[in-house]
């Protein structure tokens, strides 16, 4: 167990290591910043108001949930028609065959009058 925590260690250590190497750039310092004060800034709006917070949620979720569901119907109808046209040919190829013996019956009573 004690070489897992080290591994472990070291994948967050070195991290660290490369983030603060990538900070030496002025314009990586000047987007880390822009960043931070952004999601600072929608973290505090979200303390200040939970409920519309959740409210967003709870629609996002709520479209989502219709998405699927809509997505899913689709899928059903586009199987049952892919289902329907797998039956087609059987069905042209026997009336192919039944149009194919009444045209001989009808050449077969000509040829014999």
């Amino acid at each position: 167990m004690g070489s897992s925590k080290r591994f472990w260690m070291g994948i967050f250590l070195g991290a660290i290591a490369g983030g603060a190497v990538s900070l030496l750039e002025k314009s990586t310092r000047q987007a880390v910043k822009a960043d931070f004060s952004k999601v600072s800034s929608e973290v505090n709006y979200v303390v200040k108001h939970p409920n519309e917070f959740i409210d967003n949620m709870k629609e996002t979720a709520n479209k989502v949930r219709t998405t699927v569901e809509q997505v899913t119907e689709d899928i059903a109808f586009i199987t049952e028609k892919v289902e329907e046209i797998k039956d087609v040919p059987p069905q042209i190829s026997e009336l192919v065959k039944e149009t194919k013996e009444s045209l001989r019956k009808i050449a077969a009573s000509a040829d014999s009058k």
